[in-house]
């Protein structure tokens, strides 16, 4: 499959602006790029069958015959991470060890929905859906899809709720982090204003810079790693996973950044989602939390208090993903979820 690399003038600015004038690294990390850009791309697993739509998101089944559990990936790129190969699949798992996971698609804003905000997300879409599925359903939300979750959870009966990496005190992020992120918001503003959407490529920078040398050293160390080797293989996988997704509608990037990030309107109390504000101490089903101390793209620090607590030190996507994913986050989760009554 014909991969066709994004544009990276932001990438560029980033590359330039921590390498100092180190020529031998901008070399090495130019060198892995192009050597990414030209990799050969693997077939995606087959899509599942889509069982219920609202608007442009749509619910697919994994299959199974447990429990069904409707996992919320965020806004903020696909959510196939939970589905990344045939042999890496937390959700194709789950299907084999007696749950039915089922996987929400928030879509694309340009086929429509583009009036949405977060909030409007949950609202319109997500608490619809939730009802639809019945009464027996659990949720898994994954990073800002579990804030949305926990938001309709104070609308939707849940048989239980789990949040992984999931923000809510938005001010426990490192100041410098929180600045970059407004930063973001004011230089794309006036473009996202014009084009009613706000590109991912500028989001993604914002998280770039959350620790602008681990992107920039993977990419160094990609391009000196044998082209056929299983390590490649999965870097290629993972990075068309995280460089991919559409924009965010206008609506929807200017509460994540200035009701979100800037406001922290859930973290005071103040985050209102249809009729109510969305207070975590008032969840009346069993949640299970689980964080990490490594994870730099959602800070521990960041978390809800909600339920019981697990906490990693794997990163954002090693944990969904990584080496000691089964071990560390697939099995306790199944575990949990095999719990519910």
């Amino acid at each position: 499959m014909k991969h066709e690399p994004r544009p990276l003038p932001l990438f560029l600015q980033v590359l330039l602006e921590e390498a100092k004038g180190d020529a031998a690294f901008i070399r090495d990390v130019l060198a892995g790029v192009r050597t990414y850009q030209e990799a050969p791309r693997y077939q995606r697993p087959a899509p599942r069958a889509e069982v219920l739509r609202k608007g442009r998101v749509c619910v697919t089944d994994f299959g199974g015959r447990g429990r069904p559990v409707l996992f919320v990936p965020s806004l903020i790129n696909p959510p196939h991470v939970l589905d990344l190969t045939e042999d890496n699949s937390l959700l194709r798992w789950l299907a084999a060890s007696g749950l039915r996971p089922l996987l929400l698609d928030w879509g694309d804003p340009r086929d429509g929905d583009g009036d949405l905000s977060v909030g409007g997300h949950v609202e319109e879409r997500l608490i619809p859906l939730l009802r639809e599925l019945g009464p027996e359903l659990a949720v898994v939300g994954y990073c800002l899809g579990g804030t949305m979750a926990l938001a309709a959870a104070a609308h939707v009966p849940l048989v239980g709720l789990v949040t992984i990496a999931t923000p809510w005190n938005f001010g426990g992020y490192p100041p410098d982090a929180l600045a970059g992120f407004s930063g973001i918001w004011e230089a794309g503003k006036d473009a996202a204003e014009a084009l009613d959407l706000f590109p991912m490529e500028m989001l993604q920078s914002a998280f770039w810079r959350l620790d602008p040398q681990r992107t920039l050293t993977k990419y160094a160390a990609f391009g000196k790693m044998a082209p056929d080797s299983p390590e490649a293989r999965a870097f290629v996988v993972l990075e068309d996973w995280a460089n991919d997704g559409p924009p965010l509608a206008l609506p929807a990037a200017r509460e994540m950044f200035e009701h979100l990030f800037i406001g922290d309107l859930p973290g005071k109390g103040a985050w209102r989602v249809g009729d109510r504000i969305i207070d975590p101490a008032a969840l009346d089903c069993p949640a299970f939390n689980i964080i990490s101390t490594s994870d730099r793209i959602v800070p521990a620090t960041t978390a809800p208090e909600i339920g019981k607590r697990l906490v990693l030190q794997q990163g954002h996507v090693g944990m969904i993903i990584g080496g000691k994913a089964r071990t560390v986050l697939w099995e306790p989760l199944h575990h949990w979820l095999s719990q519910l009554r």
